[in-house]
């Protein structure tokens, strides 16, 4: 692969925040990166990339004859029967709700747990669906839900230990955290935490229909159907999300892909024999992937290249830093050497209200919530980490003599926190960079799910 058209894809996302990217072509890696101050060893939240991991599940249920795609959904909540009389929810098969086609026009979530808490799937199977299912797709995270709710019901296992030793152990994934709702219940359709090598790992296996060291560890027929489209998706927007869906995985414009929200991303690319697995923290999603076509992929069949730009790429690799704060950090300007406490302001209480007060003291900022405190340090060029009580990295300056301005990246998700510290009013703003998709009851579930 031509390590010129590596260097041009790095060029063009280079206003976009990607934290980490890793290329395999013919099962071997050729490239990767993270950008400081995240790092390869850490987890990272997928958001929707989860659902190609359910997905994952379902096909080991399946070949294991626990899950049959073409049975009724009703057919394995059979103490739901009497709930569930709508006809077409009643003729709803697995495959349907694999492939986002309930015939359902609108996402059915959270209504499906605000009518039913103790049972989603119940509250999702009792929203009739508009269409016959099969016929139309929508997006629709009740889908993923049921088919993982699924899955635990017929091994009798939460996800992540049926998982574990059938694929996890297998190709090699180490630490995985599924957060739960309720308790004992992975959400399915979010929620899952692994390393970018987690990511590039399931991505060789899919493109390896489903083998690992010679050994099928997924059904080569469930490999076959997830990633070819079941659905026309005809989407609004960009074009790769309306090339068609399958079981948990997108069709692209070049292969296909399982995405989640901010740039989480495994791209399968069988013509050129290689996956591409991102992680990040944007909102230019189709950015990534324009750029990833117009450089990367073209780079596959370049035939030039050279020692000398193999060696270049490798450093540049090597130095990837997430842009820090473009302030100055100068000398405490207060006469006072006391911390200052600030109170929220700006509308500061509304998106963030667990966070209660800031605390500054020239390089040491703290935030504080009723049950938790979070020191941070900052440091004069780049990110310091701090990995307790949650792992997180912060950046910082002056940027006016009593303005201090700061970035807080949660390292094991896509999201990074920006503040504002007046010391001249007492008070202090805060917003998302890119806004968490469920709410923040506290920053001490910026994380993994760890129990």
């Amino acid at each position: 692969m031509d390590a010129d058209g590596i260097g041009a894809f790095l060029d063009a996302v280079d206003d976009i925040e990607l934290h980490s990217l890793m290329i395999l072509r013919h099962g071997h890696v050729i490239a990767s990166g993270w950008w400081e101050p995240y790092g390869p060893d850490r987890p990272h939240l997928l958001y929707s990339l989860s659902k190609s991991f359910t997905s994952t599940a379902a096909g080991l249920a399946f070949g294991e004859g626990l899950l049959d795609p073409d049975a009724t959904v009703l057919s394995y909540f059979p103490e739901l029967d009497a709930d569930v009389t709508d006809p077409r929810s009643r003729s709803m098969l697995v495959r349907h709700i694999a492939s986002m086609s309930s015939g359902h026009l609108n996402e059915t979530w959270p209504a499906a747990p605000q009518a039913d808490p103790e049972r989603p799937v119940r509250g999702f199977l009792r929203i009739p669906p508009d269409q016959d299912p099969g016929t139309v797709f929508t997006y629709n995270q009740s889908c993923t839900y049921t088919l993982a709710t699924i899955v635990q019901r017929v091994t009798g296992q939460p996800l992540i230990e049926y998982l574990r030793p059938r694929l996890f152990d297998v190709i090699g994934i180490g630490e995985a955290l599924w957060a739960e709702f309720p308790p004992g219940q992975a959400i399915g359709f979010t929620g899952l935490h692994v390393r970018t090598e987690a990511i590039a790992r399931l991505g060789q296996l899919y493109l390896q229909g489903g083998k690992w060291d010679g050994r099928q560890v997924i059904p080569a027929a469930w490999v076959a159907e997830a990633t070819r489209k079941q659905v026309a998706t005809r989407l609004d927007g960009a074009p790769d999300w309306q090339q068609g869906y399958g079981f948990q995985f997108w069709m692209s414009r070049h292969g296909y892909r399982g995405d989640g929200a901010y740039g989480q991303y495994c791209l399968v690319l069988p013509e050129q024999d290689a996956v591409i697995a991102i992680t990040a923290g944007t909102e230019n999603m189709p950015g990534i992937l324009d750029a990833a076509w117009d450089h990367l992929l073209p780079a596959f069949d370049a035939a030039t290249g050279s020692d000398a730009a193999d060696a270049a790429l490798a450093k540049r690799l090597d130095r990837l830093r997430m842009r820090p704060v473009n302030a100055a950090l100068s000398e405490w300007p207060k006469e006072n050497p006391n911390p200052v406490v600030l109170t929220p302001g700006g509308g500061t209480a509304e998106e963030i209200p667990s966070l209660r007060a800031v605390r500054v003291a020239d390089r040491k900022v703290t935030l504080v919530e009723d049950a938790l405190v979070i020191d941070l340090s900052l440091a004069e060029d780049g990110w310091n980490v701090t990995d307790a009580p949650l792992p997180v990295a912060a950046s910082g300056g002056w940027t006016g003599p009593e303005t201090l301005s700061i970035d807080v990246a949660f390292l094991e998700t896509p999201h990074r926190l920006t503040l504002t510290c007046s010391l001249a009013d007492g008070t202090f703003s805060a917003r998302w960079v890119t806004r968490p998709l469920r709410e923040v009851e506290s920053l001490g579930t910026m994380r993994a799910p760890r129990k």
